[in-house]
């Protein structure tokens, strides 16, 4: 009973330790990779990608909703921007501030001052929006190529759903606070990964500031940029000399958010960090987790993943591939076609990375040099890293006698004509039956006939 008792109990605690664990080390457990297993991010959600291949190399919570709070002026500036290179609008161009500059935006919220009927260029509405986060900046682009903020939100989920942002919705151009104003770590990454194609969009999100002249309702701004991470204007100690961008966001229900891209060695790195805190350290300072756990972040994509080749043409070892109807050689040896390559954590091995081959195990001559006769799929800890066709590393050519007997018991074998033969030979069958009976039935009557004539003849005769 006392044994029982004491079973129960160690299994009662092994499911409580299962849900108080955080999902993240859930995840990771087993990956293979001691790097991963240790790596936890102090934030609600987070990713790190290669952005050069679109390939995760972490992933905490990614595809749960959040709040992503002002990087949703990523989409804002990026739908204005991508307007300029299609020759809609020009930076140059003169907003004059529409009268729905403030909607959506209340207490608390970032912005510079604007005010209805100020008159300033595109792109210094540019610079308000992303560089200091102006809220009012958003509306005042959205008004401007739109007509309406309303239509404008519009084209911002429409785009979501172009890029694949599956679980996003936008309810306003800047992020204030909406409960309908949602994303994920992993669906940022996927619009910050389109923003940074414009030339435009990153210029702006790696300046650490930007003076906006004077205008006929305000003197000249000075602007600084928010992320920290890019300038120590606002807050010092977390400058990153890779860093690249992107973009800050926060409010209290969305937490302490990032949305940072860093480059370092020709490799271009983007991270996401939802839902952080700031807490106060012992000595009063306050540790502003969005910023340092994003450059852990990035640091460790840098220092400790690679690229790696995982599949290439040298690889062998593939069964051979029996060759029939050939004039030479029996059989081929294949190979794969080109090479894989993946960023893993530097101790991953890629020599324990699992095959699964589909191959042909037979094939008819003629077969010709890289020609597919299969594929190959690399995995590792059930996660596909890509497929390649598995090809002939050499020609083989037909016998022209073994092609034609083939094609001559091939065509004997079709079941029609198999049907057609046997409906012959019934044919036949039959006829000969029919002969043979007919035969016989004339043999018998034709001798007696010659019997009768005889009789008859042999009788006149005696008289």
């Amino acid at each position: 009973m006392k044994k029982n008792r004491i079973l129960s109990a160690l299994l009662l605690f092994t499911l409580l330790a299962g849900f108080l664990l955080p999902a993240s080390a859930l995840a990771a457990e087993g990956s293979g990779s001691a790097i991963l297993d240790s790596l936890t991010v102090q934030a609600k959600a987070a990713i790190l990608v290669d952005d050069d291949y679109g390939e995760i190399l972490f992933e905490q919570n990614a595809h749960e909703k959040n709040y992503p709070a002002s990087i949703t002026k990523v989409m804002t500036t990026m739908l204005v921007i991508e307007a300029v290179d299609r020759g809609e609008a020009a930076l140059t161009d003169i907003v004059t501030v529409g009268n729905q500059v403030n909607l959506g935006i209340g207490e608390g919220g970032s912005g510079v001052g604007l005010k209805e009927g100020e008159q300033l260029s595109l792109e210094d509405l540019l610079y308000c929006a992303l560089t200091a986060s102006a809220n009012e900046a958003c509306n005042a682009l959205a008004q401007y190529l739109c007509g309406d903020v309303a239509t404008f939100v519009e084209r911002m989920n429409q785009q979501a759903a172009e890029l694949g942002m599956e679980n996003t919705h936008f309810a306003n151009t800047h992020g204030y606070h909406d409960d309908n104003h949602y994303t994920t770590a992993y669906d940022i990454y996927l619009m910050c990964h389109e923003a940074m194609k414009h030339p435009t969009f990153r210029t702006i999100v790696s300046s650490v500031g930007h003076t906006v002249p004077a205008t006929n309702l305000s003197a000249a701004r000075e602007l600084h940029e928010t992320n920290a991470l890019v300038s120590t204007w606002r807050i010092t100690g977390y400058w990153y000399r890779y860093a690249t961008g992107i973009k800050t966001g926060s409010t209290p229900e969305a937490g302490y958010c990032l949305a940072s891209s860093a480059t370092k060695n020709d490799r271009n790195l983007i991270a996401v960090v939802l839902g952080a805190e700031n807490p106060t350290n012992a000595d009063g300072s306050v540790n502003r987790l969005q910023f340092s756990e994003s450059s852990r972040l990035l640091e460790i994509g840098f220092n400790d993943f690679s690229r790696q080749t995982i599949l290439d043409e040298t690889t062998s070892d593939f069964p051979e591939v029996f060759v029939t109807l050939s004039s030479g050689a029996n059989y081929v040896t294949v190979q794969p076609s080109g090479s894989l390559e993946a960023t893993l954590p530097n101790d991953i091995d890629p020599a324990k990375f699992e095959r699964k081959v589909d191959l042909a195990t037979e094939v008819e001559a003629p077969v010709e040099q890289g020609q597919k006769l299969g594929t190959i799929t690399m995995m590792y800890n059930d996660q596909s890293y890509g497929q390649l066709d598995l090809v002939a590393t050499t020609s083989v050519e037909r016998s022209e006698l073994l092609y034609r007997i083939d094609r001559i018991q091939k065509f004997f074998d079709q079941l029609w004509v198999k049907l057609a033969l046997a409906a012959l030979g019934v044919l036949i069958l039959v006829l000969v039956i029919r002969f043979l009976l007919l035969g016989r039935g004339r043999n018998r009557y034709g001798a007696s006939r010659r019997t009768s004539r005889k009789s008859r003849y042999s009788g006149r005769r005696r008289r």
